[in-house]
């Protein structure tokens, strides 16, 4: 198939954006990864929302998670962060202006850089109908919400151009399990199960309905760090199979809640701990 996309800039790089669904900052540090510690720095960042979808949105406008800075006006920070994409996709600069009208990073990679742009999402109410598909030249959903090893076969990169992917991994998300687990040894929240696996809209869960205490949500955070680990692990079989001069980010859309300040979860909330997300990066070749 023709199209009329543009020669890539000399040294545009595939870009490669994973999400850890749900994936709070502390959980993150508590496991200590080893192959995401190996590929630069970890920060704490900010998402820009507290709820899957509004979050990819904003990422997909060039946002990534913010390092929320003091003393600093809006406008001079989105200039920087502009600045850190072009520096991730390998290309002289960008800025602001590249990316009006539409605001829509997808859009300015295909028909401004030439890249390919593709897909791979876990989560059901990211699925390809949604407005996130735009300007992508493919869209899947994974073959399972909690497998990135699944994911990985799945990935296609050109000689010819640079592909920018969007990737997002449901390890971290509940139920917080790994795919070695059998579904029948999930946790099980009533109404929040159910929801998960509609992926429809459900009432707020008071405490009582469901039978929150303790140690449940300590247990539950447990998992999630545990999660963390084993994509830890998938991760580095990941940069095994990325081309040489690729750039990873990993990050997560949200953080979650375990009891503090009486929530669980994350969407409707107000509250730091689901805001605050990990965020590291660096340029891989095809093994680290």
């Amino acid at each position: 198939m023709m199209d009329n996309r543009p020669v890539p800039p000399d040294g545009a790089r595939n870009f490669v954006l994973l999400i850890l669904d749900s994936c709070r900052f502390d959980s993150f540090m508590a496991a200590k990864p080893v192959t995401m510690n190996a590929l630069g720095t970890v920060e704490r960042r900010y998402s820009y929302a507290t709820w899957t979808m509004p979050s990819h949105f904003n990422m997909l406008t060039g946002l990534l998670p913010h390092t929320s800075p003091t003393h600093v006006f809006a406008s001079t920070y989105y200039k920087q962060e502009l600045a850190g994409l072009a520096h991730r996709l390998g290309i002289p600069k960008m800025g602001f202006v590249d990316m009006v009208p539409r605001l829509w990073l997808p859009h300015f990679l295909r028909t401004s850089l030439g890249y390919h742009t593709r897909s791979v999402v876990s989560m059901p109410v990211l699925n390809g109908h949604t407005p996130l598909n735009v300007d992508f030249d493919s869209w899947q959903l994974a073959p399972a919400h909690n497998d990135l090893d699944a994911i990985i076969p799945l990935l296609t990169f050109s000689d010819e151009r640079p592909t920018f992917y969007l990737i997002n991994t449901g390890e971290t998300h509940y139920p917080y399990a790994t795919p070695d687990e059998p579904e029948s040894e999930w946790p099980v929240i009533h109404g929040v199960h159910g929801v998960f696996k509609r992926a429809g809209d459900g009432p707020m869960l008071t405490e009582a309905e469901a039978g929150f205490n303790d140690e449940r949500l300590a247990q539950l955070h447990r998992r999630q760090i545990h999660t963390v680990s084993w994509v830890d692990r998938s991760i580095e079989r990941l940069i095994d199979s990325l081309p040489a001069n690729t750039w990873l980010t990993v990050t997560a859309d949200h953080g979650e809640l375990f009891g503090e300040g009486g929530y669980f979860g994350h969407g409707p909330i107000m509250h730091e701990k689901v805001m605050e997300v990990p965020f590291v990066e660096g340029l891989v070749n095809a093994r680290m």
